[in-house]
């Protein structure tokens, strides 16, 4: 029993002793020492993990906003695509709409000169006889030698001059409206026989030195020749001009290639080369006098003339004028 008591009394005299610490005071120290850096080695982990936290939140932050910012920019980009489809398909629409008007313009036009052309329409109608019917109508009039009245000249001098005057208008009438078709496609001016379209830089343009007719401009070409080709009596003149920076031999050649290209390009679109001449002017008849950019970006062109093959003083001759072969 007192073995008992007094273990018990040593053991808690051992208790008392660690928790007060080492009674020696060297083992005390390194007691101490311990316990401080236990405890900052604690505060460092603590720190450390709050450190890691911040990092982690500010990334999630910052990955959050990036996020935002490229949906963002995907809605944006999403909406142009929509505008921009949009706006091909007013564009494409807008084409056909004045590729419709052309082909209007140019079949109504067509027809109005297919309408006034009455002093055409026998020789037309003679070139379809067999030439056996042409035949036997020659040894006919051979044989009997009867004169064949002129129309004109059975007509009195009052009528004769007032289908002068009505033809004269509707041809005026004709090339006025000629004009307009055409003045929808370029710059366009009356003749005295017929109408001068003027294509500058900004209708037709060649590269500097070069001759080639860029694709793209093949389309206004196209659409001359859709209102020039129902025409009937009428020639085409392509003339080019350059500015004035070469020789003039050199601007020569230059133009006139240029011109043939232009040429080539009508033909492509379907008019009869047979009814196109081409002539090139090289750095004559200039339209601005001077040497500045400006006067040059002007001089540089190409024009088509689109002239009356039966000028309006023949025409009044052979109304009015003289009775025909037959009966001199």
């Amino acid at each position: 029993m007192p073995s008992t008591i007094s273990e018990v009394e040593e053991q808690a005299t051992q208790e008392r002793g660690l928790a007060g610490g080492p009674s020696n005071p060297m083992a005390q120290h390194a007691y101490e020492g311990f316990a401080r850096r236990q405890s900052r080695s604690g505060s460092g982990l603590f720190l450390g993990a709050a450190a890691i936290a911040l990092v982690l939140v500010l990334a999630s932050i910052v990955g959050l906003w990036l996020l935002r910012s490229v949906r963002r920019l995907n809605r944006q980009v999403a909406h142009l695509n929509r505008q921009t489809e949009q706006l091909n398909q007013r564009l494409q629409g807008a084409e056909q709409q004045v590729k419709s008007l052309d082909q209007k313009a140019s079949q109504a036009f067509a027809a109005q000169v297919a309408a006034v052309q009455p002093d055409q329409a026998p020789d037309r109608v003679s070139d379809q006889v067999p030439h056996e019917i042409k035949d036997s109508q020659a040894t006919s009039a051979t044989q009997t030698q009867l004169p064949l009245p002129s129309t004109a000249a059975a007509q009195p001098p009052r009528q004769a001059t007032q289908t002068t005057e009505e033809s004269r208008q509707q041809r005026d009438a004709d090339l006025q409206k000629l004009k307009q078709s055409l003045g929808q496609i370029a710059e366009t001016r009356r003749t005295a026989d017929g109408v001068v379209m003027t294509f500058g830089e900004k209708s037709i343009r060649f590269d500097s030195g070069n001759s080639n007719l860029s694709p793209q401009y093949r389309g206004i070409l196209n659409r001359v020749a859709r209102v020039v080709m129902p025409l009937k009596r009428y020639s085409i003149y392509v003339y080019a001009y350059t500015d004035d920076i070469g020789t003039k031999d050199y601007n020569l050649q230059l133009s006139a290639r240029r011109a043939r290209a232009v040429r080539d390009a009508l033909v492509q679109a379907g008019i009869d080369s047979s009814l196109i001449s081409t002539k090139g002017f090289g750095k004559s008849k200039p339209l601005v006098a001077g040497s500045n950019p400006k006067a040059r970006t002007a001089n540089r062109r190409v024009e088509i003339g689109i002239i009356d093959s039966i000028p309006a003083a023949k025409q009044t001759t052979s109304k009015v004028g003289t009775k025909p072969s037959a009966n001199r």
